[in-house]
């Protein structure tokens, strides 16, 4: 009797540890429940619309341009995303620190900040459009000097024009909309608009009455990239993935989702 009940413990035993040994695989999604799939912690800064942000009348998710880019690639190479926000100067120590596997921000693949970390390619260039009348004789930033010219609220366009605004004597105003910017224009109320140059041609073919021209920026210090720790194999792995989304056209679907407003 005694050798059969030690047989059964030693079954029981081992049962147990066997079932330890599968929760622990599973537990990699952090949802509880089974997943062949890795999670990857992206690091953001969840106050740049429309590259990440939380839409608060629609609930607590961070969402965006990056986001979406993000779960693109990983769904292609197999790994979950689990978002982290923080404030955008600790993003860097946390992927040197592994806090999270790679960063998408919005951030731009300066020489100081390549020091620290690598880069994939750069996956968006904002080119800005100073837009106004014909004729208005706004063909220059210099043309700016006391006038008002319209943005889009949050928009990356918002904080150049204030950087503009800190040489050229100018009025900056913010609107919800780009149509809204375009009424402006056309009722006099503002001499010009900055607008991102693909949304802003798009106006150019509906409205004959519109021109405009192209901040000229320097190259170097344009573009958003992905963000990794030094020597990470996930560079090479998103990279390929980033060149299949230009390629066929996946990339370019996010951008008019994302940025174009009309």
């Amino acid at each position: 009797m005694k050798k059969v009940i030690m047989i059964s413990l030693s079954m029981l035993l081992v049962g147990l540890l066997a079932a330890c040994g599968t929760s622990e695989e599973t537990g990699k999604s952090g949802s509880g429940e089974s997943s062949d799939k890795k999670v990857l912690t992206m690091g953001t800064s969840a106050d740049y619309p429309p590259f990440e942000y939380v839409d608060s009348a629609k609930g607590e998710e961070i969402i965006g341009f990056d986001v979406d880019l993000a779960k693109a690639i990983a769904e292609k190479l197999g790994y979950e995303i689990q978002v982290k926000d923080m404030d955008f100067n600790g993003l860097i120590p946390a992927l040197e620190t592994s806090q999270v596997d790679f960063v998408l921000a919005g951030m731009t693949p300066t020489e100081e900040r390549k020091e620290n970390v690598d880069f994939s390619d750069v996956y968006y260039t904002a080119s800005h459009m100073i837009v106004s009348k014909k004729g208005s004789g706004i063909e220059s930033l210099e043309d700016l000097d006391g006038k008002t010219i319209g943005v889009q609220l949050a928009s990356i366009q918002a904080d150049k024009a204030e950087e503009i605004a800190e040489t050229v004597d100018m009025t900056v105003e913010n609107r919800n909309r780009i149509p809204e910017l375009i009424q402006e224009i056309m009722a006099g109320r503002f001499d010009a608009a900055m607008i991102e140059d693909t949304v802003a041609k798009g106006y150019f073919e509906k409205n004959k009455d519109l021109a405009g021209f192209t901040i000229e920026e320097d190259e170097t210090e344009a573009g958003s990239a992905i963000a990794f720790p030094k020597g990470s194999e996930l560079t090479e792995k998103f990279n390929a993935e980033l060149l299949k989304m230009k390629e066929n056209g996946e990339l370019e679907e996010l951008i008019v989702k994302w940025f174009d407003n009309k």
